[in-house]
């Protein structure tokens, strides 16, 4: 019974990780990781792999919802995406220097940063976005660090990408929630090559978890043009930074070894 409830919250999760994505272009892929460990039990080099497969499937989703309703921009996506996969790439082949506990702190810390940043930001995205303003060099730059995250630390890079697609390509909040997607979903299969040359994980699990999070992603896409994605945002924040604090607190004793 254990074991069904732990599952059952698990998909539910990835569920609600899906509507996250399809919602606001990011957020939810930063707890898959957390989700695939503590709740499914899975291991955590394994869950870094399983992690991308999941969230890049589910980004691609999202992105061709968006896409039918003109909001990805191709040619901006292939910039960030191209690098950020390059950057994915080396990322994935650098998550073996560190320990379980190390990889799982390192995660927490960003979580910590990522939650702070969207409690304090600017909540009307909108207005950040001014005239279109094209950086390719910036872009290629902000893709490439955001896809070494991405596979070093199997997250999606959502919360990174929508404000650097906002400040480099000039793009509306909108498009760059459904550009985001697209940019996700090349990082993580790039980082997901990378670390299938280290890892073999439950494939079986794997697709129940994407499919619960496709779901989600369908949900949320067809409400993100209709819910303000404000009140959403900040409540995820505060969930992020509850399970960034949980990971610091069963993870902090590597920093006394």
């Amino acid at each position: 019974m254990g074991e069904m409830i732990r599952l059952t919250l698990g998909l539910v999760l990835s569920a609600a990780i899906g509507a996250s994505l399809g919602l606001l272009g990011g957020g939810g892929s930063i707890i898959t990781l957390p989700v695939l460990v503590y709740v499914l039990g899975v291991d955590v080099y394994q869950a870094v792999g399983m992690s991308l497969a999941v969230v890049g499937a589910t980004s691609l989703v999202g992105a061709a919802l968006h896409g039918q309703r003109g909001r990805v921009s191709l040619k901006v996506g292939a910039v960030f995406g191209v690098f950020g996969a390059i950057g994915a790439m080396i990322g994935a082949r650098l998550t073996h220097l560190l320990s379980p506990s190390a990889l799982l702190l390192a995660f927490a810390s960003l979580m910590l940063v990522v939650s702070v940043l969207m409690l304090t930001r600017e909540s009307n995205a909108e207005a950040m976005a001014g005239p279109p303003r094209f950086n390719p060099v910036k872009a290629a730059a902000a893709g490439a660090l955001v896809g070494a995250l991405t596979g070093f630390l199997g997250v999606g890079g959502g919360f990174l990408v929508v404000p650097a697609l906002i400040f480099f390509a000039g793009l509306t909040i909108r498009e760059s929630i459904g550009t985001s997607l697209l940019v996700i979903a090349i990082n993580s299969f790039a980082g997901l090559v990378g670390h299938l040359e280290r890892e073999r994980f439950d494939l079986r699990l794997t697709a129940l978890v994407t499919l619960c999070a496709v779901g989600g992603a369908l949900i949320g896409s067809a409400l993100s043009h209709r819910i303000s994605p404000r009140g959403l945002r900040k409540s995820f924040a505060v969930f992020v930074l509850a399970v960034a604090l949980l990971l610091v607190a069963e993870n902090y004793a590597v920093l006394f070894r």
